[in-house]
């Protein structure tokens, strides 16, 4: 294998869009940067967190008024491409998540008028199915949220006191994509290869662009094709940044991380002995939202790699998510 190139390796090794070309391969693992015997940082060591014992907003304190106007000045033709997936019974779901959605066929008015109306009952878990975003009490280390707040004390039956999803409000501000599938020159990434720090430089001066504080940081690992239609294969494992890719991002102050895939980090970790430890270091450690289940084929195809970025949560009154709809403007 020694005489192959890189790129030559992984377009042998298609492992997920193989099953839409009628391939086959192994699964790739990235080398020389995977990280193994991680364990979360004691809560001396993450807390309080860079803005006080009291911040409950982590790494959004960094979205202000200069940062949005500066992406506002990045719409130039008027245009958008719709970054979010159609919430349908037809998605990939994990465990006892659902969307279901039933037509309510109200009445007839009485009026000569003739207004009928409909409606819908809609059951499903809406902060955790379709494209969402991860708000900081949906994750722990043991029993502690961000900023070391102890997850019993803000818990109520009818949410969280604090942290929830409707206190994140509008995020508007500059999207970047590191789009990996194309560095690789593949259609998907492989199922549970671990995106590198050298993966992201080696995008970053492909496509000449860098991450700015407060930007919303996007990775495109072409796993979005199983989405529909091989939701087994979608939910099984995903590639996906690593510890240490999530770390030299966050180092750069993005305001969120977001992919194509179900938990933005590659699934499971090389080291079995850390499950989903990008969604401890992101949401917990330094208070990074997560936007996952992106919808990035048009932006990959149009290699729009720098855009004004916008997203609103739904007010879920102390959520730990929301599905959302975001928008790359341009």
């Amino acid at each position: 294998m020694q005489g192959l190139s890189r790129r030559s390796l992984f377009a042998a090794c298609l492992a997920c869009g193989g099953a839409h070309m009628g391939l086959s391969a192994t699964p790739v693992q990235a080398q020389g940067q995977a990280q193994s015997g991680w364990s979360p940082p004691p809560s001396a060591q993450r807390c309080p967190s860079r803005f006080g014992a009291a911040d409950r907003r982590g790494y959004m304190n960094l979205l202000d008024d200069a940062k949005r106007k500066a992406a506002a000045a990045m719409i130039q033709e008027g245009k958008t491409i719709e970054l979010g997936r159609r919430l349908e019974a037809t998605m990939p779901f994990f465990g006892t998540r659902r969307f279901d959605q039933h037509l309510k066929r109200t009445f007839m008015n009485p009026e000569p008028n003739t207004r009928g109306s409909n409606e819908e009952i809609v059951i499903s878990e809406i902060g955790q199915v379709g494209t969402q975003l991860d708000a900081f009490p949906h994750q722990t280390i043991g029993d502690e949220i961000y900023n070391c707040v102890k997850f019993d004390s803000i818990a109520t039956r009818g949410g969280f006191r604090e942290m929830g999803v409707d206190g994140i409000g509008t995020v508007f501000t500059r999207g970047v994509m590191f789009d990996i599938a194309a560095l690789k020159g593949v259609r998907t990434l492989p199922i549970n290869y671990e995106i590198t720090v050298a993966d992201l430089e080696g995008a970053a001066q492909r496509q000449e662009v860098k991450i700015e504080r407060a930007d919303a940081v996007i990775i495109n690992t072409g796993w979005g094709v199983h989405w529909g239609a091989d939701n087994a294969q979608y939910v099984r494992g995903c590639p996906g940044i690593g510890i240490a890719a999530a770390e030299w991002i966050i180092r750069q102050e993005p305001v969120l991380i977001g992919s194509d895939n179900w938990p933005v980090e590659v699934a499971p970790n090389p080291d079995r002995n850390a499950s989903l430890p990008v969604h401890q270091i992101a949401l917990v450690v330094h208070g990074v939202h997560l936007l996952e289940n992106m919808k990035l084929d048009e932006l990959a195809e149009r290699r729009l790699y720098r855009f004004a970025f916008m997203m609103q949560p739904l007010k879920i009154a102390g959520g730990t998510g929301s599905t959302v709809a975001p928008t790359a403007l341009f």
